[in-house]
C-alpha cells in the first residue's frame, strides 16, 4: 500500500536568470521541525543572499503546508514553488530557492517562472519514492524450486532480496503489506505444502 510520495534523496540546482542566481535545494522530512532545520542550515549556509524562500509540506495526508515570499512580492516566489510540489502529489518535503539578485528585475511573472522552474529542476535532480508498507519473510524452499522461484518473481508480486545455501535454500522475499497472503499461497503452493515459511517483518519503506 503507497502511503504518499516524496523525494528520493536531498538534491540542488541552479540556475542563472537575468544575471540572478537561483539555487534550489530540496529534501525529504517528517516533521515541521525537521523542515524548520533544513530550511536554517540553508538560510545560514546563504546567509549572504537577497532571498531565502522556503516551502514545505508535510503529514502522509499533506495536514501540515507553509511558504514564505521571504521579501519578493507577495505570491511570486514562494506560493508558486508550494503549488508546484503540490501538483507534483508530493509530501514531507521541504524546499528553498536562494536568489541572489543580479541587477535586473525579473517583473511579477517573470519571478513566478524563476522560483517555479528553480524548485522543479532540483525537484527532478532529486527523483521521486513512493513509501509503502512492506512485508518481507524468510521461505526455505528444497534446491529444486530455486529456479522455478526465480522464474516466477518476474511476473509475481515478490523481490527476492537475498538467498543463503545450506541444506536447503533460503530465501528472503519482500513485497507489498496487502500482498504478504498472496505469496506465503504461491510459496506454499509450489512447494507442495514443504515450504518453511519464518516469521514476517513488517516496515515503512
Amino acid at each position: 500500500m503507497i502511503r504518499y510520495t516524496t523525494v528520493a534523496k536531498e538534491a540542488s540546482a541552479e540556475q542563472v536568470i537575468d544575471r540572478s542566481r537561483f539555487i534550489a535545494h530540496i529534501a525529504h522530512v517528517c516533521s515541521k521541525e525537521e523542515a524548520d532545520t533544513f530550511i536554517a542550515s540553508v538560510r545560514a549556509r546563504y546567509r549572504d543572499a537577497t532571498h531565502n524562500v522556503p516551502s514545505f509540506i508535510v503529514g502522509e495526508k499533506s495536514e501540515l503546508k507553509w511558504t514564505s515570499d521571504d521579501g519578493e512580492p507577495q505570491g511570486t516566489s514562494g506560493p508558486p514553488m508550494l503549488q508546484m510540489l503540490e501538483r507534483e502529489g508530493l509530501t514531507n518535503v521541504v524546499c528553498v530557492v536562494t536568489r541572489y539578485f543580479g541587477g535586473i528585475k525579473l517583473g511579477t511573472g517573470g519571478l513566478v517562472r524563476a522560483y517555479t522552474s528553480s524548485a522543479k529542476l532540483a525537484l527532478e535532480a532529486a527523483g521521486t519514492h513512493q513509501v509503502k508498507d512492506v512485508a518481507s519473510f524468510r521461505v526455505t524452499l528444497p534446491y529444486t524450486l530455486l529456479g522455478k522461484v526465480q522464474n516466477l518473481e518476474k511476473d509475481s508480486p515478490f523481490t527476492i532480496e537475498g538467498t543463503e545455501y545450506t541444506d536447503s535454500v533460503c530465501l528472503l522475499l519482500s513485497m507489498d503489506m496487502e500482498d504478504e497472503e498472496k505469496v506465503k499461497a504461491l510459496m506454499m503452493e509450489l512447494s507442495a505444502g514443504k515450504a518453511i515459511i519464518g516469521d514476517v517483518e513488517h516496515k515503512v519503506l
